[in-house]
């Protein structure tokens, strides 16, 4: 994998992506995830540990990438042990090497080793997301082109994944079906019949229907459909699976009367060629559906016991 720190654009200022997660979405994942986990608790632990250990354990980058997740690692941590003291030493989109430390957390051994396992789970997934979305942003660096994601996500874990995209310097397509129409093939099929002479009278029909504040979207898969398309007063057309010159000549065609997305075969080989076409958005599904999770591991040191006073009486 490519180090990102050397390459990487600026993603959003630390600043503004505080509080950007919210703390009831996170806490919702977290107890689901931990009900699934340890339903009955965690008998190795409460047969190995005693109850009143105490622990530090040390969330450490393995390899290199970008950081997502803190709020994560912390809530997990504070789900188990309320008085958990934990340390965020790495911020949300920041790059990192191997070996760094990028949060500690002192508490209760036993509620540690509870949270261990889906802390790292949920940060190692996100902090992936957020490497990989890094690698794309910085090969679209100065395009002008926007890398977005898609809601090709995991059940369950779309605001956390969507959360991870932004840290790497991505942004958001549409958060669900109920935010902005997309209008895809399957959907054209089913309002034309099959008969492309319908197309923009039925688009215009359906754009009267919404209102003002609403994003319409409308995918096509040829040269032919954009003109009909566009005169329907569409705000984004999105060319899907066009090669790079089908693309560019999109581009000229569209010529600033909508926004122009591209979508389909997009990889870390092809990602700068289309950006250059002058694309508005590239749209990604590999950035949330198939990364690998990002090498973390949670290094945990039972504090020492203190020797006996040999002076007392």
């Amino acid at each position: 994998m490519t180090a990102p720190a050397a390459a990487r654009p600026s993603a959003l200022p630390v600043a503004e992506l505080a509080g950007t997660l919210p703390a009831a979405a996170v806490d919702a994942v977290l107890r689901a995830a931990l009900l699934e986990d340890a339903p009955y608790g965690d008998i190795t632990s409460q047969t190995l540990i005693p109850a009143d250990a105490r622990a530090t354990a040390v969330l450490a980058a393995r390899v290199p990438g970008v950081f997502s997740g803190g709020e994560v690692f912390a809530a997990a941590m504070k789900l188990t042990d309320a008085g958990a003291d934990v340390e965020l030493l790495v911020a949300d989109g920041a790059a990192f090497a191997a070996g760094t430390p990028l949060a500690r957390v002192r508490g209760n051994a036993r509620a540690v080793l509870l949270a261990e396992r889906v802390a790292l789970n949920l940060v190692q997934r996100m902090s992936a997301i957020a490497t990989k979305t890094a690698e794309f942003a910085a090969l679209v660096h100065g395009t002008g082109a926007r890398i977005t994601d898609t809601r090709k996500t995991t059940p369950g874990l779309r605001v956390l994944e969507r959360y991870a995209v932004r840290c790497g310097g991505g942004a958001n397509h549409r958060f669900s079906l109920s935010d902005a129409v997309l209008a895809k093939d399957n959907h054209l099929a089913v309002l034309t019949g099959g008969d492309a002479s319908r197309l923009t009278a039925v688009l215009q029909d359906a754009r009267a229907r919404l209102g003002h504040t609403t994003h319409f979207e409308v995918e096509v898969d040829s040269m032919e459909q954009i003109e009909p398309v566009l005169a329907a007063g569409v705000d984004t057309i999105m060319l899907d699976n066009f090669s790079l010159p089908e693309l560019a000549a999109g581009v000229a065609l569209v010529a600033g009367r909508a926004r122009v997305e591209a979508s389909g075969n997009v990889n870390l080989a092809t990602v700068a060629g289309i950006a250059a076409t002058g694309v508005d958005v590239i749209s990604i599904g590999g950035l949330t559906h198939s990364v690998a999770a990002l090498d973390l591991g949670l290094d945990i040191e039972l504090e020492p016991v203190p020797a006996p006073d040999q002076t007392a009486h």
